[in-house]
């Protein structure tokens, strides 16, 4: 009888879990004191009949991101390595835990960065279905969550944002043997905004890691393809590189 207490004992956490409690997990899995990855994505640009003119049609970036600092007070600089006429043109993100985020945009051919506005971080990044919010790094206190439901191995968490958002709510689909964020859908107060969906997940120093995720941009009837081609986690890199000097440097 004591054995059959103990068992469930050890059980009741897992299932007396909320959605905040569940998050705060993911958060904690995923900690890291620095990350770079070299990227890739593709946007199709437009809601094609058939696969062969979506390839058509298709655009192909590539970038680089590193981030320093973790769970939304953090650094993080986004910079194209291709096509020709995007190299060079970054983004620099400075996430903070009690106040929006600030960002900064730099095009070589300008001359000079541009901070964008909190009210503009719904636009697309650079014409891919990715917004700029979409960059900002998750701090688990900036939101409210309620758990919805469990299946297919997953829980369904309804996420409200604190903070100003483009989304009025986000639902999230989280890997209930890993605690990995497999799916998302953004909505506004109009309907669904965009979906995400993580793939191919594969352990990189001890962290689940995602290296390819599809972005729907409902509104524009666009997808993009991002692929992870090399991800690293806690490399050595300092503030000063994650600054708007750093930024026009092309650090």
């Amino acid at each position: 009888m004591n054995r059959i207490v103990l068992l469930l004992a050890a059980a009741l956490p897992a299932l007396a879990q909320d959605g905040r409690q569940i998050m705060q997990e993911v958060q904690k899995r995923q900690h890291s004191t620095s990350m770079r990855y070299e990227a890739t994505i593709r946007t199709n640009g437009g809601n094609w009949k058939t696969q062969a003119e979506a390839d058509k049609h298709t655009v192909t970036k590539h970038w680089t991101y590193e981030r320093i600092g973790d769970a939304g007070n953090s650094k993080a600089i986004l910079r194209f390595t291709a096509p020709p006429d995007m190299k060079g043109v970054a983004l620099l993100i400075v996430n903070h835990p009690d106040a929006a985020s600030e960002e900064w945009t730099w095009r070589p051919n300008g001359g000079h960065e541009q901070r964008v506005p909190v009210g503009d971080r719904s636009a697309r990044f650079f014409s891919t279905d990715i917004s700029y919010e979409d960059l900002e790094e998750f701090d688990v206190n900036q939101y409210d969550y309620t758990l919805t439901g469990e299946a297919g191995g997953q829980w369904r968490i309804d996420v409200h944002p604190r903070k100003m958002s483009q989304y009025t709510h986000i639902y999230f689909y989280i890997d209930k043997t890993n605690y990995t964020l497999n799916r998302t859908e953004g909505y506004n107060k109009k309907g669904p905004v965009r979906v995400m969906e993580y793939r191919d997940f594969k352990q990189v120093n001890g962290i689940w890691s995602w290296s390819a995720v599809l972005i729907q941009d409902i509104v524009a009837k666009s997808r993009s393809v991002l692929t992870i081609d090399k991800i690293d986690y806690n490399l050595p890199m300092k503030d000063e590189d994650f600054t708007v000097e750093a930024l026009r440097r092309g650090e």
